[in-house]
């Protein structure tokens, strides 16, 4: 990374952070050969000397750790990571239709926007510079001064405040050279944006004081203790103040947001930042309330997080059925007049792609253009669902992205056979990771079905990764699984049963405290399905038992839950790496041992090392305060955050088998009996 000459602009004189812009080399992993590079600069010239970076970055981490407004710790300073306008270098395109017009759809764009890979170094000396553009943030530093102060009886380690161009500028005090480092703090809001904290102003509790004279801060004990740091003015007397008041709750001390954005550069502030409620109906709307910033530690884990979605890249018989009548409906198919009229013309050799799908399949799709009927708009994990039921016996059709077989299930256990429909073993998948925002001191995840679910983020709002987006970073994870289905009459009968509807107005009263906890209305969150904690709840226990034997860390092995009462149940357990060759075969290996597994993980749910403290807890429980947990801790079902689809939540394993308490609300019965 090498810094431009601009001057900075202290964060005193404006809430922009300062124009000093840094580009930051990004070294990655090679993008899988089959793709083709699309350069977004010409060739430079021999004699152009590269850039020499200051860091190095892979490009998963710049989609989900280090994307844009994240902020990154450097040797000697703090940057914020620039939006996708300041990301130059080769970008690899990548193909998949179904994420981008999810994406498209989710943030209302009008003009239809592509993914692409975030940029690679390129070691051909006429490549461009593959960078990332960053800012200095935050723009206040603490300069490392040896010295001590002493209040109400007590020393206090003090260290003066200091802006970024006093650093830049070579930094004395006492006549010698020191040392600065950012400061921990920083500001920002529910609607993402973040900003310096005007120290002045917190200083002298006054947003109109005219006073800059010098700043210090004050610390007690570790320095950890918000109680004990103080930021006091050294000529105004009185003027000291602890950094505790700002982290009050519903605290309004560090006055309103001023829409900052600094990740998009000098143009990247909004007029205005005002709060945000849902409507009747449904739609997100600003509210005349001002938002009100919120104190923020810099290297805190809620200060950043990626919103992404995720697509299992699966053929969809629907959109080839589409694109197949698409062919022949102008011409030929809009005139059959009845389905033994299209049986007749699907004989001729020129409709033989169409016969595949069967004439009373294609006679719908052709009522439905006929009678000008929209087509069903099916969610991310609807079409994987269906695919992965839909898979072939021991052969399976091989495409370029996914090729799964139906494994015969003549052997498997006569205890499990009742609830076990399917075992697909997944030898090869291609899953795309798509970034579409972030946001801050919340993370936003997506539902059940794989979407974003607006109801779950009332508290905080995604901010924008550009102004106008006109690509979309993501990556692509080559890898294989293994897919267990389960029998949908069977899970229908057992949350049927009163006893299983008990415990699922007990999880549902944690859902309705967990709502309180976070000013949600109760009647915006819809409540996951017993059916889908009761697969969540069983794949954790799958991932631990799986990762024993398999080859792969626990950590590496992610899960999708179908939970869908139209087409079915099931849970997928996947791997995959940034490599053109994918993965090694270890879970297609435990595919074909699942059973054992299986049994496995069913005898560890039962017991947990922290019972019956585990068993007996109730979600509902407002000194626990773990609302979306059942009979579920880290000794029995909590896992690794990037596996869990749903970050450790709505997890339940007295609805798998019996625990010390004894519901008798357990799907799997009389196993080991």
């Amino acid at each position: 990374m090498s810094k431009c000459p601009q001057s900075p602009v202290p964060s005193h004189q404006s809430p922009v952070p300062s124009p000093q812009r840094c580009t930051e080399l990004v070294e990655v992993s090679p993008v899988p050969s089959h793709q083709s590079p699309v350069p977004s600069h010409q060739p430079m010239p021999k004699h152009k000397k590269r850039l020499t970076p200051l860091a190095e970055i892979r490009q998963s981490q710049l989609l989900n750790t280090y994307g844009p407004g994240s902020m990154v710790d450097l040797p000697e300073h703090s940057v914020i990571i620039g939006g996708l306008s300041f990301w130059k270098g080769e970008k690899q395109y990548i193909r998949e239709d179904r994420l981008k017009n999810k994406v498209q759809e989710i943030l209302e764009l009008q003009e239809p926007v592509n993914l692409y890979s975030p940029p690679r170094d390129n070691p051909d000396s006429y490549a461009p510079d593959a960078n990332v553009g960053v800012f200095i943030f935050p723009t206040w530093f603490v300069a490392q001064v040896e010295k001590t102060v002493r209040f109400h009886g007590k020393d206090y380690r003090t260290r003066p405040l200091v802006t970024w161009r006093e650093v830049q500028s070579g930094l004395k005090f006492d006549g010698k050279s020191v040392n600065a480092v950012p400061i921990r703090f920083v500001q920002g809001c529910a609607n993402g944006h973040i900003s310096d904290i005007n120290w002045y102003a917190f200083a002298h509790n006054d947003f109109n004081t005219k006073c800059k004279h010098q700043l210090w801060l004050d610390e007690g004990g570790s320095g950890n203790d918000f109680e004990e740091i103080f930021v006091r003015c050294e000529v105004c007397k009185g003027a000291r103040r602890p950094l505790s008041q700002a982290k009050l709750p519903k605290s309004r001390v560090l006055g309103p947001c001023q829409g900052d954005r600094p990740w998009l550069g000098y143009q990247g502030k909004q007029n205005d930042c005002y709060s945000c409620v849902i409507d009747k109906t449904g739609n997100i709307v600003k509210t005349k309330e001002r938002e009100y910033n919120r104190l923020l530690v810099r290297s805190a884990s809620n200060a950043y997080f990626a919103q992404t979605l995720s697509v299992i890249s699966i053929p969809d018989n629907d959109e080839q059925l589409k694109q197949a009548v698409d062919r022949y409906y102008e011409e030929d198919l809009q005139y059959a007049e009845d389905i033994d009229d299209l049986i007749k013309e699907l004989k001729k050799p020129k409709f033989a792609d169409l016969v595949k799908f069967g004439a009373e399949t294609v006679w719908a799709e052709i009522q439905r253009r006929n009678n000008k009927q929209s087509s069903e708009s099916k969610t991310i994990k609807q079409v994987e669902l269906e695919a992965l039921l839909n898979c072939e016996e021991t052969t399976g059709k091989e495409h370029d992205d996914f090729y799964a077989t139906n494994r015969k299930l003549d052997h498997f256990p006569s205890e499990l056979l009742p609830y076990i429909e399917r075992v697909v073993l997944v030898h090869r998948l291609r899953e795309v990771i798509a970034q579409i925002g972030f946001t801050r001191f919340e993370a936003s995840l997506p539902d059940i079905e794989g979407e974003i679910d607006k109801n779950l983020t009332i508290n905080v709002q995604r901010a924008a990764l550009d102004f106008e987006p006109k690509w979309i970073p993501a990556i692509e994870n080559k890898g294989e699984g293994v897919f267990i289905g389960f029998h949908k009459q069977v899970i229908e009968e057992w949350q049927e049963k009163e006893v299983v509807k008990a415990r699922g107005r007990k999880l549902a009263s944690g859902l309705k405290q967990w709502c309180l906890s976070k000013n949600i209305s109760e009647d915006q969150v819809k409540f996951p399905g017993l059916p889908y904690i009761m697969l969540h709840s069983l794949s954790h226990l799958l991932i631990t038992a799986v990762s024993l034997e398999c080859g792969y860390a626990a950590s590496a092995i992610r899960e999708r839950i179908y939970a869908n009462p139209d087409t079915g149940y099931g849970i997928l357990l996947y791997t995959g790496s940034p490599g053109s060759e994918g993965t090694l075969g270890g879970l297609v290996e435990v595919g074909n041992n699942i059973e054992y597994h299986l049994k496995i993980a069913l005898e560890t749910g039962k017991l947990c090392s922290n019972d019956p403290v585990c068993s007996q807890h109730q979600p509902d429980n407002l000194q626990e305060e773990r609302f979306l947990h059942g009979a579920a801790c880290h000794g029995c079902l909590l896992i690794a955050e990037t596996s869990c689809e749903w970050r450790n939540e709505f997890l339940d394993r007295a609805l798998i088998v019996p625990t010390l308490e004894n519901l008798g609300c357990e799907f799997f019965l009389n196993l080991g009996e």
